[in-house]
């Protein structure tokens, strides 16, 4: 729920399953290979054929023949994993303006995934491209999935702290270093149905209030258009090719959290609560002319200990757009006795992730999606 601090220590874990060799290189050194490469992520094209970006969970999936990749990158502020044919075989942390090199592989033909673990609404990152090892190639990029989901939210939809093992996480690496947006729900459950996905997430916003009211004037809405988060005025350029049969909201959480503090600009949880559906309604709008009025809009709630307000005001925006007409705004609460809260202040675990994507998918099984 609250926003992650910045972490800047330049470290390098490396599995044993691949070697890995890291050389200062410009992103620019791909230009031309950006058909080489899929993403779903909201990304913006550079003219040198990297893409620049800031939301969690973008990844960047390609093909290779060869003994060994390249990955190049440009940031010093996120943490990326480098999948090769489904397998973690290294962890990135803050690399920097690098080249890493995925060494000692066999002679054949490999996927690669890179994916961005971590959150960082204040700054952009860069990815250039895969580049083959000596006498290998890099192959045409995978084709997008014919499956497309989009996920909206707050630092439960980020991954935030997922995978510390402890609420307390300032001792071992701090939130950036124990989160994962690979291992949160939305993608656990992209995954499971073979779909490409967005993780729209943003920690510490709400639709209308933010954490302990912070920041007020801004909220989630402010980003939601935006490619590089940071960037005032940005606009994400939807490209033809996104259109998902999903959209799964998991905006709240920070609305109704923590109690009302002196000067904000609601006195009660019933005047919050008025506006928060109020905003709602004007978000689903949005999303309806974006998207039109096929998808399933999955308005998602779930237990908060302090008030029932979150998950009563999800249920009756629901139930006023039903009303309306539109019978794909589906409400889902999610809540589990077998949740641990383990991740970085009392966040979801990994292991909790894994419990509410297994929720999340059996209430999309119940959907009459054709996909």
């Amino acid at each position: 729920m609250q926003t992650p601090r910045r972490f800047t220590r330049r470290t390098l874990v490396t599995a044993a399953a691949a070697g890995l060799v890291t050389a200062a290189a410009s992103p620019s050194q791909a230009s031309g290979a950006r058909a080489r490469f899929h993403t779903a992520g909201r990304v913006r094209n550079t003219s040198d054929g990297s893409v620049e970006y800031s939301w969690p969970g973008i990844s960047f999936e390609g093909r290779f023949r060869g003994t060994g990749v390249g990955i190049l990158l440009d940031d010093a502020d996120n943490d990326y994993d480098v999948q090769i044919d489904g397998t973690t075989a290294t962890t990135l942390v803050t690399p920097g303006r690098t080249t890493s090199w995925i060494a000692d592989l066999p002679d054949a033909e490999h996927r690669v995934r890179l994916v961005k673990r971590t959150e960082s609404p204040w700054a952009t990152g860069r990815f250039g491209g895969f580049l083959a090892a000596p006498g290998g190639a890099v192959l045409p990029g995978p084709r997008p999935r014919r499956r497309q989901i989009e996920f909206i939210g707050d630092s439960f939809t980020a991954g935030y702290g997922n995978v510390s093992g402890t609420r307390d996480c300032s001792g071992n690496g701090g939130v950036n270093r124990n989160s994962n947006a690979d291992l949160a729900f939305g993608a656990l459950t992209a995954r499971s149905l073979d779909a490409d996905y967005q993780l729209n997430a943003y920690s510490g916003l709400g639709m209308v209030r933010n954490y302990n009211g912070s920041s007020p004037g801004t909220d989630f809405r402010t980003y939601y258009d935006r490619a590089l988060l940071h960037v005032d005025g940005d606009i994400w350029r939807k490209p033809d090719t996104w259109r998902p049969r999903v959209v799964v909201i998991g905006l709240g959480i920070n609305d109704f959290s923590t109690p009302l503090n002196p000067g904000e600009r609601w006195t009660t949880e019933d005047g919050l609560a008025a506006a928060y559906e109020a905003a709602y309604h004007g978000f689903l709008d949005k999303l309806r002319a974006r998207y039109g009025p096929t998808p399933f809009i999955v308005v998602g709630a779930t237990y908060l200990a302090n008030t029932t307000a979150f998950a009563r005001t999800a249920l009756r925006i629901v139930e006023e757009r039903n009303r309306r007409g539109d019978d794909r705004v589906r409400s889902w609460y999610y809540d589990d006795p077998a949740l641990d809260r383990l991740g970085c202040d009392w966040h979801p675990s990994s292991h909790d992730h894994r419990i509410i994507s297994g929720l999340l998918d059996t209430f999309l099984a119940g959907l009459p999606l054709r996909w």
